[in-house]
């Protein structure tokens, strides 16, 4: 194994996030000097320019961006492993702040949350159900479930489990309106949409491997799961709905899937925290609890 495999790396890394060798040396406690010939002795042993300098800015190359990139992962890992080891012997306590999407709770936590609060007495819950995009440092939470495409990309993203997704309506509704066959029927019925800031107008399926799009102008968006089951369950119109969310429907028939030729990628949720650096053994535990849940279902 090379002796110098990891030299200079986290004075790199310094470097690259904050974009100066003065400022990284600040951050270090060393010379400027230092910095710049560490980052120099990596690139030579690497045989690759890292960064782009010129007199007023510090920027990284393309090979630079990935392998800073790798190289945080791997100061990551060895920080989270050296707290985990320091908090090893400290039992979880205290208060812990989470918020969850209401089908996540009423499918999962509500079952789940008892054996957590059994296993863990010292640690009190506040739980927030909410299908609202919470701030997850401003509002004070240890942790948040999410579905989707996130975009909080300075918090860790820990994948927890997918749901399949359907288009479904109730059958009062289709023995008025018709069942449509393909998406592009879509154009010519009443639609339900789960809203986000910046969704395009477009309904994305799936049919041997290629992507079949329908423009679509919902009559009316919200941002509750629940609201989008109970509107579609009336006969009001038709969405689109994680399985999650929908499960009871199913099964008494007051809502049936359609265009079941069509899939819909299916929705990924994840648990996301602030950082990986000294993560309480509050937090730690139930983070670890829910992996084992959902990775069980």
């Amino acid at each position: 194994m090379d002796n110098k495999l990891f030299d200079g790396i986290i004075v790199f890394c310094a470097v690259a996030e904050k974009g100066s060798f003065t400022a990284a040396a600040t951050e270090l406690r060393h010379t400027t000097s230092h910095v710049s010939k560490e980052v120099a002795r990596l690139e030579e042993r690497l045989a690759t320019r890292l960064l782009n300098r010129t007199t007023r800015k510090v920027s990284l190359t393309e090979a630079g961006l990935t392998f800073y990139e790798n190289c945080r992962r791997v100061i990551d890992d060895a920080q989270s492993s050296q707290s985990q080891l320091l908090d090893s012997r400290d039992d979880p306590t205290g208060h812990l702040k989470i918020s969850a999407p209401v089908m996540f709770g009423d499918a999962c936590l509500n079952q789940w949350i008892p054996e957590f609060a059994l296993k863990y007495p010292d640690v009190m819950l506040d739980i927030e159900v909410s299908d609202r995009y919470v701030d997850l440092v401003a509002e004070g939470f240890d942790l948040v479930v999410r579905t989707g495409q996130l975009k909080d990309l300075d918090f860790i993203a820990k994948p927890l489990m997918q749901t399949r997704q359907l288009t479904v309506a109730a059958p009062a509704y289709l023995d008025r309106h018709g069942t449509p066959k393909t998406p592009g029927d879509l154009e010519n019925h009443i639609l339900i949409d789960f809203h986000r800031p910046g969704i395009a107008n477009t309904w994305n399926y799936l049919r041997n491997g290629k992507t079949v799009p329908a423009t679509v102008s919902p009559k009316l968006r919200c941002n509750s799961a629940s609201m989008e089951a109970a509107l579609a369950r009336s006969g009001f119109g038709i969405t689109r709905l994680p399985q999650m969310a929908c499960e009871t429907e199913l099964a008494d028939g007051s809502l049936v899937p359609i265009l079941e030729d069509f899939e819909i990628a299916p929705l990924q949720l994840q648990i996301l925290y602030p950082s990986r650096k000294f993560l309480a053994p509050k937090i730690r535990a139930f983070i670890d609890f829910l992996s084992e849940k959902c990775a069980s279902q």
